[in-house]
């Protein structure tokens, strides 16, 4: 049975955290947990991350973890176990993938942990893109013109909207993509004529992604278009924050297109409003993570998605000094009413080393900050973390340089990925 809120003089003594999934999203998690109540977390990841096993963290891998027959019966277990040790289980994740298995099963899962997951009927609707836009629609937030290609319909044809080429091509939903493994798999596409576009919708019609594809019109523009919006809002449908961010550089490899990896602090007024309408409007409390893009050609903010879990880039709101871990414990474990943070600290959050820099930002002035930023200090590696061991610390080095590489193969090169 979960354990009833502690005092919260005894949470560094009987919290205990649990993070699904080993990405850099991961790694703020165990720094915030650190941080904030001087607990190391465990963390259950399907492969060994080398440059995230923190030494501030219990690293467990475990074969087919994201998987819900893998899953459920380790949490029970584990639940179990962490609770007759006289602690109190408290579960976090990250990826599409597990922030939607823990919510369609979060009614068996809090029997024995408190989670931060919206219920599952309302992350069900808003994580499809067509029922997203849908809403984006009845409340007058702009969003990309989008048509929708069934892929679990093996007899239908193309139907591209009528839009001018090039077009982008996506997955409606992100967890069913996960799982559907295929050749040539990427997270976005950018599609250049009718006849790629039909030879991609044929090739999805014969996988088992059974859900609807995307076909949206290409808002021009590089990399430096792109806004993110971190934020949390608590029951009442209030923001404790809203962190926002101008994404200068993007991932260009296959799997990880679309990834952020430069982004500079920036005050996005209109885009935390449209945000903050569309989560009262749908009854939203968490932590969310909303993409956009600036359409220059009149002037909007264009929204692509909303991301019902922390982001993977979500260090940048750990530099602009908010500890999303701790909020998270506040509202949903100890019941408190956090009031707003708006004291949040300018940041800009890399990936990649000041060479891919130079040779990947066009923009003069921001290409500048940046590189400006990593004398000052104000730019900062999202996997660097001084107090962590050697061994973490090499690792983290050796992902922060292949970078270089992947940059040359997939944006500078022949095999370049670019959306723009």
């Amino acid at each position: 049975m979960r354990p009833a809120r502690p005092e919260e003089r005894d949470l560094p003594r009987v919290l205990a955290p649990v993070i699904l999934g080993s990405d850099f999203c991961c790694y703020a998690y165990i720094r915030c947990f650190w941080e904030a109540y001087g607990v190391k977390p465990i963390v259950l990841a399907s492969a060994d991350i080398k440059s995230v096993r923190s030494a501030f963290c219990d690293f467990r891998v475990i074969a087919g973890i994201d998987q819900p027959e893998v899953l459920l019966p380790e949490l029970e277990r584990l639940g179990d176990e962490l609770i007759a040790q006289g602690k109190i289980p408290f579960l976090v994740g990250c990826g599409d993938h597990y922030a939607r298995q823990v919510s369609e099963h979060k009614q068996q899962i809090e029997e024995r942990w408190y989670t931060p997951y919206l219920d599952f009927e309302l992350l069900d609707d808003i994580t499809q893109k067509e029922r997203f836009y849908q809403i984006c629609e009845e409340i007058g937030i702009p969003y990309p013109k989008t048509v929708f290609l069934d892929c679990g319909d093996k007899t239908a044809q193309v139907d591209d909207g009528g839009f001018t080429y090039p077009v982008i091509a996506k997955p409606s939903n992100s967890a069913a993509w996960h799982y559907a493994e295929f050749p040539g798999q990427k997270k976005v596409y950018l599609i250049r004529s009718r006849e790629e576009l039909e030879a991609l919708y044929r090739q999805l019609q014969d996988t088992s992604y059974d859900k609807l594809l995307i076909v949206q019109e290409f808002i021009p523009g590089d990399d430096t278009q792109i806004r993110i919006l971190s934020t949390y809002v608590d029951a009442a449908c209030d923001p404790v924050f809203m962190v926002g961010g101008r994404v200068v550089l993007e991932d260009h490899s296959p799997t990880a297109i679309g990834n952020p990896a430069v982004i500079v602090s920036e005050q996005l007024d209109q885009v935390s409003e449209d945000a903050l309408r569309f989560m009262r409007h749908v009854g939203y409390r968490g932590m969310a993570n909303f993409d956009v893009k600036f359409d220059e050609r009149d002037g909007t903010y264009k929204f692509f998605e909303i991301n019902t879990r922390p982001g993977r880039s979500s260090m940048f709101v750990h530099q602009a000094g908010v500890n999303f871990a701790q909020v998270q414990v506040d509202d949903v474990l100890m019941g408190k009413r956090i009031p707003r943070i708006t004291d949040t600290k300018p940041f800009i959050y890399t990936t990649v080393p000041p060479y891919v820099v130079k040779r990947s930002v066009d923009d003069p002035a921001i290409r500048k900050q940046v590189l400006d930023g990593f004398k000052t200090g104000v730019t900062r590696y999202a996997l660097d973390w001084p107090q962590d061991c050697a061994r973490q610390r090499f690792w983290s080095k050796v992902t922060y340089y292949h970078q270089i590489d992947k940059f040359r193969k997939y944006f500078w090169g022949a095999g370049a990925q670019g959306l723009a």
